[in-house]
């Protein structure tokens, strides 16, 4: 028979470890944009605007990037943000997609 104390410490450690495993998981923040995904496909979405395809998007200019862009929103040290564009995934700071619009 398990005595009441041993029963008490195994169910508060079950339940400190489902919340250290919940917590590695909200802190770790979005995943960034995948190239390859539809969204990001259609759009014209590179990590690094360096190097988009000005033929295929002739709307993109040197010196465009997601962290001048007003949708952009990470901090301008990031390297990465949040854009509504691609809701709950985050975008590189570096990168460009054919929504860009300049902040004002």
């Amino acid at each position: 028979m398990i005595s009441r104390n041993r029963r008490t410490f195994i169910l508060h450690t079950a339940g400190l470890c489902a919340a250290l495993a919940t917590a590695g998981r909200a802190l770790a923040g979005p995943a960034l944009v995948d190239e390859n995904d539809t969204t990001a496909k259609s759009l014209g979405y590179r990590a690094k605007a360096s190097s988009v395809d000005a033929g295929k998007f002739p709307k993109y200019a040197a010196g465009q990037r997601c962290a001048s862009c007003r949708f952009y929103a990470g901090a301008a040290a990031d390297a990465s943000g949040a854009c509504p564009m691609f809701p709950g995934k985050a975008v590189a700071a570096d990168g460009w997609c054919n929504v860009y619009a300049p902040r004002a």
